[in-house]
């Protein structure tokens, strides 16, 4: 599956990635599109066989602090908005650990992975406590099962706190075991929020995401305790897009490493999808920094085969994706000078053509413009084609220059307005793009 790697009408950000079994499940926030707020009333859980990322089923509505379907509230004492949950394992039991916004939050458990989950409690702290951690709110948890048994909890907004839990009820914090800024706020620290553990042998990686940008970094340890070492940003989903905040975690599948963020649509900061990158941790255990992608799960996409326009991981000048209902996504706001961008797809070896044809299906805005068609670089790649694109709804379709290999795909746009009052028209929406595709 392409990013996001959901179906096109989901919105699952904050997602923290699990395998248990033979299964992936993804935990995360619910998005609402063209909501103007973070986050949903209710957690939804999304998992997919190991041995096929692309068959990805929904397991519905596992948590929830209002009533859904005429259930009723799981959390009696709030009806908060839930946000960035994690998972974990213990003793064959599934627990659930819930931020719930401006409230206390909790510990939910489950015979399954996939839930439903049921209310354990809040989280119990000792009465000496320091206020951030009496309050019970535990910001962004991230947990960590360590393979000793001990239970230990990270979490924080704009400082970073750890504990340990009582592993045998998992929502008792254990008394002394509590440390403030973990990870410091200090650069090149930075952190921010979106704490999520992992250990990978006998390496604690603290997966964040810093003040500084639209990233998710790391920092390692050989103790669940610390001290924490910087080590880097893993991935930044504002190079080249709309950007906004992160959260996300990395993830071994079938050998392979995977780090899961999220972008935003429909022109905010909310409305974010999941998304997801290869990645590989080298042998002396850092993580090199990846480049945002279409690809998802994929090593390659098919030009040969219709592409929805909402994959784009390049937008820059202002277009944005939005969804206009349960089928149509588009890129919309696209004006004079936007540039659009796919990576990476495969062209083939087929040296025989020297050329192809390019079809694209555009909603019309009354305007004309081009929009050239580039390989490899949005500035100094080469223009393989320029199509004109006119002022109705409709497929347009040009001849361009053939293309063997794996490339970037980049789109240009150039508005048609001339005269004494072209600067009248500037900024003006030229056209939408719903897909596209190349055929031979």
């Amino acid at each position: 599956m392409p990013n996001p790697y959901l179906p096109r009408w989901e919105y699952i950000p904050d997602g923290e990635p699990r395998v248990f079994g033979n299964r992936i499940y993804v935990y995360g926030s619910h998005d609402l599109a063209g909501s103007d707020k973070f986050c949903d009333y209710k957690l939804k859980v999304w998992s997919a066989p190991i041995d096929n990322l692309s068959n990805w089923t929904c397991h519905g509505t596992v948590f929830h602090t209002r009533a859904v379907d005429n259930e009723k509230s799981d959390t009696p004492w709030t009806d908060g908005e839930l946000y960035a949950p994690d998972v974990v394992e213990k003793d064959g039991k599934y627990y659930l650990y819930a931020y719930i916004f401006y409230a206390k939050g909790c510990v939910a458990v489950s015979d399954k992975p996939e839930g439903p989950f049921q209310l354990v409690s809040q989280y119990q702290v000792p009465e000496n406590s320091p206020q951030v951690l009496k309050d019970g709110v535990f910001v962004d948890p991230g947990v960590l099962v360590d393979d000793d048994g001990r239970v230990y909890i990270y979490y924080g907004y704009q400082a970073a706190y750890m504990a340990e839990i009582n592993a045998f009820n998992m929502f008792e914090i254990i008394d002394g075991s509590y440390i403030s800024d973990i990870i410091p706020t200090e650069t090149p620290y930075d952190f921010f929020e979106a704490c999520s553990l992992r250990k990978i042998e006998s390496t604690y990686y603290l997966i964040y995401s810093p003040k500084i940008g639209s990233r998710l970094a790391y920092a390692t340890a050989a103790s669940p305790r610390g001290p924490f070492q910087y080590r880097g940003v893993i991935i930044d989903n504002g190079v080249d897009y709309p950007g906004g905040n992160n959260h996300g975690s990395i993830c071994n599948i079938n050998g392979q490493w995977y780090i899961f963020y999220h972008r935003m649509t429909n022109g905010t900061i909310m409305s974010r999808r999941a998304c997801v990158e290869r990645i590989e941790i080298q042998r002396d255990g850092t993580i090199e920094q990846v480049e945002m992608t279409s690809l998802g799960f994929e090593i390659s996409l098919s030009p040969y085969e219709i592409v929805s326009s909402d994959i784009a991981c390049v937008l820059k000048g202002g277009c944005f994706i939005t969804e206009k209902n349960i089928f149509t996504r588009v890129i919309t706001n696209i004006t004079n000078g936007c540039i659009i961008g796919y990576k990476h797809f495969d062209f083939g070896d087929d040296f025989s053509s020297k050329s192809m044809d390019f079809n694209i299906f555009i909603h019309g805005t009354g305007c004309k413009s081009k929009l050239h068609i580039l390989i490899d670089d949005y500035e100094t790649g080469e223009e393989i084609g320029t199509i004109e694109i006119g002022s109705d709804d409709g497929v347009y379709n040009t001849s361009v220059k053939n293309v063997t290999g794996i490339h970037a795909l980049y789109f240009i746009i150039q508005d048609s307005f001339e005269g004494f009052f072209t600067d009248l028209f500037k900024g003006r929406q030229l056209f939408e793009i719903h897909s596209f595709v190349f055929t031979k």
